[in-house]
């Protein structure tokens, strides 16, 4: 798969330069209802790929493929080169451990400090010392400007707080992608602006690989280097956000257009890998 559009039938351009994670044929239904109907998507190392899609489209049960909460019932799931598709519950664990999610309400534990949160993965799966958790901690707060808050809690903080507390529990552990689930979803335009440059900023400190669940096409079109439609299952647009833009396919254009009319919206690329 290349910077051509592309369809959910099999890949026949090449391969993009070094995919971190490839699905290839994917295939997941639930009583008889397919869910995924052949799925082929790239995730391209170090980029920004955004997934786009009405209700019930398929979003989040492609993405719980993506990190092995689901096994597809045909098809591969590769994560740099190896189909975690067959793996068992211990190699699939040290799979994850390469992938962080922010959770669409950042889904803190209300009960624990701003410090316990953020530990919480690295007492879950590592053998830190306390002294070693609390100077990642620090260090993860610091990244991502904010400093001095390990002792509050959840409710001392303000919206966009929580969401960059949430993202420094998801960077804790050094995923190479972190998962965003409808992360710009019931936030004001002054906010979603702020979460979108958090995403942003995220990037190029951390280098790593973004996946964007998303339904509002402003800020999809703001921080996307890639744009994965699905539709009934099966993805039948993928490109750059230019590309996706002057689609002709209609229901991409149909989509776009009941979304919010992106072609409004002043989108810097920056640039593609």
């Amino acid at each position: 798969m290349d910077e051509q559009t592309t369809t959910s039938s099999a890949p026949t351009s090449p391969l993009p330069r070094d995919p971190l994670v490839e699905i290839i044929g994917v295939k997941k239904a639930f009583d008889g209802n397919e869910v995924l109907r052949g799925v082929n998507l790239y995730l391209h190392r170090g980029a920004v790929t955004t997934i786009i899609g009405g209700s019930g489209s398929g979003k989040s049960v492609l993405v719980k493929h993506i990190i092995g909460l689901l096994k597809a019932d045909e098809g591969q799931v590769l994560f740099e080169g190896e189909d975690i598709t067959p793996l068992g519950p211990r190699k699939l664990g040290e799979i994850r451990r390469n992938f962080g999610m922010l959770f669409q309400q950042s889904a803190l534990f209300d009960s624990m400090s701003v410090e316990d949160n953020i530990a919480f993965p690295l007492r879950q799966h590592t053998r830190k010392s306390s002294r070693e958790i609390r100077d990642i901690v620090s260090e993860k707060l610091g990244l991502l400007g904010l400093e001095g808050i390990e002792k509050r809690f959840p409710s001392e903080l303000s919206g966009g707080m929580r969401k960059r507390v949430g993202l420094a529990r998801a960077i804790v552990l050094n995923p190479k992608v972190i998962i965003y689930d409808e992360p710009t979803t019931g936030l004001d335009p002054i906010m979603t602006m702020n979460v979108d440059r958090m995403i942003q900023e995220a990037q190029e400190k951390l280098k790593v690989t973004s996946v964007v669940i998303s339904h509002d096409m402003a800020s999809t079109f703001r921080i996307s280097d890639r744009i994965a439609m699905l539709y009934k299952g099966e993805i039948v647009e993928y490109g750059t956000p230019e590309m996706i833009l002057n689609s002709s396919k209609q229901m991409v254009l149909d989509f776009l257009e009941a979304a919010s009319s992106p072609r409004t919206v002043e989108h810097q690329t920056r640039g593609t890998t």
